[in-house]
């Protein structure tokens, strides 16, 4: 089992960054305690984007989040991806490392979505496996992050949650709380938020998200949520993050905010509000 360390995240708000928000970070970056990055678009050498992202690093922590690993992927991992990825949690001093329970690629072919796993024990193998794979490649614990998710699968052998408690005990990685998955996948699938948050893990929680989704229905007319980050966190999932941080404690929290990004000002908005939660329990 990996040897886990401690995140280095401060427990405080944190945001998505993106390259239009550079200036107002580095002048003031008032209610954001720590920034984090897709680690896929800054695997390239030099440029504009490495720049921001070092000038920032000498200034605050930085989490690599990563999206293209496909850790539930049936093929090894891509050791060049990998190694490209570990150089730039050095290169940044990367206060955390997470990855999404998904797979992405198949045969060679890399598809650019996040797509489910069933909850099986060969998956739970499987997954250990890459787990172990990357956190001795990095060096580091790394976070998993648990789904949205739009469908359920008949083989499926076990809760989500035991899957996630079942893996933190046999790699020793730890979990990143994506609040508002939980929100999407509750409303999708007919169950209860607060039940899967009494089952979760939360003594492995690293590092919590938030984000917007959009509001659609389905083929029969029933509520279909989609995570589309691309709006201002909803208030049932604030109400979810105020329920988690009550049991946890403080907890380092991201905004999420990829699609129709808004203008600095908004962002710090949504900010604001994670601290002022993160405030009520210290």
């Amino acid at each position: 089992m990996f040897d886990a360390m401690r995140e280095g995240l401060p427990q405080r708000a944190g945001v998505g960054f993106k390259a239009r928000h550079f200036e107002a970070l580095l002048a003031d970056p008032g209610p954001v305690g720590w920034i984090e990055v897709h680690a896929e678009n800054y695997l390239g050498a030099g440029g504009r984007p490495q720049a921001q992202l070092a000038a920032l690093a000498e200034r605050m922590p930085v989490s690599v989040h990563g999206v293209g690993l496909s850790i539930g992927g049936e093929a090894p991992l891509d050791a060049g991806h990998l190694a490209r990825v570990a150089a730039l949690c050095d290169r940044v001093g990367a206060a955390s490392f997470s990855e999404h329970l998904a797979w992405s690629t198949h045969e060679g072919t890399f598809l650019n979505d996040l797509l489910p796993l069933p909850w099986t024990r060969a998956t739970l193998d499987r997954v250990a496996r890459h787990v172990d794979t990357v956190q001795q490649a990095l060096g580091r614990r790394m976070l998993l992050e648990n789904p949205s998710s739009y469908l359920v699968f008949e083989n499926s052998e076990m809760a989500e949650t035991e899957f996630l408690a079942q893996l933190v005990e046999g790699t020793g990685c730890g979990l990143l709380l994506d609040v508002n998955n939980v929100f999407v996948s509750a409303v999708n699938l007919g169950f209860s938020p607060r039940a899967y948050l009494a089952a979760f893990p939360l003594e492995a929680v690293g590092e919590i998200h938030l984000g917007g989704h959009a509001e659609q229905v389905d083929d029969r007319g029933a509520p279909l949520l989609i995570d589309d980050h691309g709006a201002p966190v909803a208030d049932p999932v604030w109400a979810l993050l105020g329920e988690v941080l009550a049991r946890t404690g403080p907890r380092p929290v991201l905004i999420e905010w990829d699609t129709e990004v808004p203008d600095w000002p908004m962002l710090a908005a949504e900010a604001v509000r994670a601290e002022a939660a993160l405030e009520a329990v210290r």
